[in-house]
This record gives C-alpha cells, sequence and structure tokens, in this order.
C-alpha cells in the first residue's frame, strides 16, 4: 500500500479505444512522434509531475501493443483491464485505485492528448483541492458555433458566450468518483466524461482554463500538430 499524501495523486489513462477515425491501421495511442508512440509521451508527461505517485492506464485484453512499449515495465505504471467505452475503462482502473488506497486523488487523462503542459496540471491541481467537487481544464470556445439540421444544413447559430471545450486531466476525489460514475452507469446515462457523472448527479465541477494546444489526436493532421507542439515546448 502506498502511503498518502495531502499533494499525492493517481493519474489515470483509459487507453482501450480503436481510433478508428486515424484510419492508421491501429489505435492512435500507439502511432508514433520522434520514435515515442502518443501514449508514452502522454504517460511520461504525467510521470515527470511531482505530485503523480503512479499512473494507471486501462488496457484493453490482449492487446498487442502495449506490453512491447518501455513504459509497459516501468515501476509506476499500473495496467488495468479496460472497458468497451470509455467511462468503462476509467472506473476499472477507479476500483483499482479505491481497493488499494493508493490515493485520495485521482486525474484522468486523455491517451490521445500528449501535449498537456505542466503550467495546466499545476492550475488544475491548486483548484481542484479547494473546490467542493473537482476541476476540469477547458478552453472557452472561439468559434462561431452552428447548429445542423437533419439535412446537414445549418438549423441555427448557437450563442458561444459561456461555452467551453473540455479537455482533460479531469482531477477529482477518488472515492466519490469511483461512486457516482459507477451509479450512473448502472443508471443508463450516457457518460462521456468525468464531470458528466458528476453533472448527472446534479454536481458542479469547476473550470479552469487551460492551454488550447492540449489537443486531442483525432484526426490524422492531428499528429503532424502535436509533434509541432511537442519539438516546440522542448525549445
Amino acid at each position: 500500500m502506498v502511503t498518502q499524501s495531502p499533494l499525492s495523486l493517481v493519474a489515470i489513462v483509459p487507453a482501450a479505444g480503436v481510433g478508428s477515425r486515424m484510419k492508421a491501421g491501429k489505435p492512435k495511442q500507439y502511432l508514433t512522434i520522434a520514435q515515442k508512440t502518443v501514449l508514452e509521451h502522454t504517460i511520461e508527461k504525467l510521470l515527470a509531475h511531482p505530485a503523480v505517485t503512479l499512473v494507471v492506464v486501462a488496457i484493453t485484453d490482449g492487446d498487442p501493443y502495449f506490453p512491447e512499449l518501455s513504459i509497459a515495465t516501468h515501476p509506476r505504471v499500473v495496467r488495468v483491464s479496460g472497458g468497451k467505452e470509455r467511462a468503462d475503462s476509467v472506473l476499472s482502473a477507479l476500483q483499482y485505485v479505491h481497493a488499494q488506497q493508493l490515493a485520495e486523488w485521482v486525474m484522468v487523462h486523455d491517451a490521445a492528448r500528449p501535449c498537456v503542459r505542466v503550467e495546466d496540471l499545476n492550475t488544475l491541481i491548486s483548484v481542484s483541492q479547494t473546490h467542493d467537487v473537482g476541476a476540469i481544464l477547458a478552453s472557452p470556445v472561439r468559434d462561431t458555433m452552428k447548429r445542423s439540421n437533419l439535412n446537414g444544413d445549418i438549423d441555427h447559430t448557437v450563442d458561444r458566450e459561456a461555452l467551453w471545450h473540455a479537455l482533460t486531466p479531469q482531477m477529482f476525489k477518488t472515492e466519490p468518483l469511483t461512486r457516482i460514475l459507477n451509479e450512473a452507469l448502472v443508471a443508463g446515462a450516457m457518460i462521456t466524461d468525468e464531470a458528466s457523472a458528476f453533472e448527472w448527479a446534479g454536481l458542479q465541477p469547476a473550470l479552469v482554463q487551460g492551454y488550447a494546444d492540449n489537443i486531442k489526436i483525432t484526426q490524422p493532421e492531428d499528429l503532424a500538430l502535436a509533434e509541432f507542439y511537442l519539438k516546440r515546448e522542448k525549445g
């Protein structure tokens, strides 16, 4: 059992997705940027933060790629079984953290977001620990937003005032997130991220403005953009 510290937390990385929109022949988290997979870049970013004691990665059973990575044998990386949906993978990791009493707090981060900045992690941790619920990184919507009709034509313009893009990490206490996420899934609620589980329960997490370059690699062109951001970060 890991000794708890007021500033320690466990990072959870759901990485069981197949990333079909990338059309790359393998899950997007295993595509490479500068001789490392996207997943390795992401995990290393989390491990580098002094408050993160462990990274729990949820991987599909039978995944042939993860065991080949050097990060798979890192002493502060633990693998658990991933689920069909993101929320199932997160819950699997949460149940492991909760059962082992590893940390009071968890920080859930997308496997395909390798460009998160340490400044954003610091701010998220600070805000989360002083908020009643927890917090997520987010970016204000800058573009004009349109809602379409059933034909794919414009129905109307959506007021972008107070609209945010939800990013990750999202940070909450282990026990309430585990309980509320499980209850939401049992109830059949649509849970797209951890914050939405708390919203379902009538709670309001905080929004922490983060850098917009914390992109999620989804489309083929995102890989080159992520590479640019990572190279710029290294100077």
